[in-house]
């Protein structure tokens, strides 16, 4: 059985005020591709399509073309779980009658364990699809009191589904989970609060492939055959090291994965550049792709006039700028002297060296004056 294993498109995300709409489907170009070149038997999605329960329209639009063209164009199954970002119950909207297409979308979870069986050379692979769901909900659907965690409750749909199973047959699990032990990103959201919503890896044993999502690193966990391929695009600058794909698993006729991470290409990256104002925007042609989202880490301990609006006429997506090094406000004067001792021309005086490297010269100075006058008579003339 040959199949490609995704997650976390979160399509309809928002990245610093940037819709990714278009990077996305650019991405999801190259997934089709693989697709066509790979000639998969089965296609896995776990969870988290969307970035929030009610996704924008583009989103939507956007994922119905994409699983048109694998249904109806390429004709190969998909097979999809809710995760914690969706909305299990619009996800799953028509689940009975798209599952005739091919389509198979596990949106709610249902008092009955319900798996996906596709046949290859071999003989039946059965697939298991764990959609997300709070253990509140697992006590109440699957009638389970013990369901009190993440852990507890994860564990109860896995020995439901391993119910349905015959003994010795080739398995696969989908779930969207974070696995004790992974490496986490800041775009992740935490799927609990207040108690722990890690678990372990041990309730994945039974199974030859599980198919994670969550986690937006691709890693393994606890296991080589235990994996998250990692998010669609780079969603936090934490990520920016970070490399994404999809998973392409063969499992032979004794259910042996055979894994291979295959790297997408973004259109424009995620990165982070680090030195100094000057040889940032002197050097441009040296950091790369001009055209990426950057978050910027200047070395200058001094200030800048306007530093962001002056990155962004060379790197047009600079979406955020930190300041580490810069001198603490008390030494922003670069005098000893108390601040509120000094006059309104010496504290402009000093500001504007600060902010062009350059002292005033006599005509800014007898201008300064001449502004400084008028501002004082006018506060005099309220005054009285």
């Amino acid at each position: 059985m040959r199949f490609l294993h995704t997650s976390d498109w979160h399509l309809g995300r928002i990245f610093h005020g940037v819709h990714l709409t278009e990077d996305q489907a650019y991405l999801l170009d190259q997934f089709l591709a693989l697709v066509r070149d790979s000639k998969p038997q089965a296609i896995v999605i776990a969870g988290d399509v969307y970035d929030r329960a009610v996704p924008p329209t583009e989103a939507v639009e956007l994922l119905n073309e994409v699983l048109s063209r694998l249904i109806l164009d390429y004709r190969i199954p998909v097979i999809v779980i809710a995760g914690n970002h969706d909305s299990p119950e619009r996800l799953g909207f028509g689940n009975k009658l798209l599952a005739r297409q091919g389509l198979h979308v596990f949106g709610p979870l249902t008092g009955k364990a319900s798996n996906v069986i596709l046949e290859d050379e071999y003989g039946p692979v059965y697939f298991v699809p764990l959609t997300y769901a709070e253990p509140s909900v697992v006590r109440e659907r699957l009638q389970e009191p013990e369901a009190l965690d993440h852990e507890h409750a994860l564990n109860i749909m896995v020995r439901h589904a391993l119910q349905q199973i015959p003994e010795a047959q080739r398995k696969v699990a989908i779930a969207h989970a974070f696995i004790s032990g992974g490496s986490v990103s800041e775009s992740e959201r935490p799927l609990s609060v207040g108690g722990s919503g890690a678990v372990s890896a041990e309730i994945f044993k039974p199974f030859n492939y599980t198919a994670l999502g969550h986690l937006h690193n691709s890693q393994k966990v606890g296991s080589d055959v235990i994996r998250y391929p990692g998010s669609l695009f780079k969603y936090s600058f934490s990520e920016a090291n970070q490399i994404k794909g999809i998973n392409l698993v063969e499992l032979n006729s004794q259910g042996q994965a055979h894994i291979e991470s295959i790297a997408m290409s973004p259109r424009r990256d995620v990165r982070i550049l680090e030195g100094y104002f000057r040889q940032i925007l002197e050097g441009a042609d040296s950091f790369g792709n001009r055209d990426d989202y950057l978050q910027i880490v200047l070395k200058d301990t001094d200030p800048i006039l306007d530093p962001i609006g002056q990155l962004r006429a060379v790197f047009p997506n600079v979406l955020a700028l930190e300041r580490p090094y810069i001198t603490n406000a008390s030494n922003l004067l670069g005098l000893d002297a108390d601040h509120r001792k000094l006059t309104e021309k010496e504290l402009f005086a000093s500001f504007f060296e600060q902010m062009t490297g350059q002292a005033l010269n006599t005509d800014q100075e007898n201008e300064l004056v001449k502004v400084l006058d008028e501002v004082f008579r006018d506060a005099r003339e309220v005054s009285a």
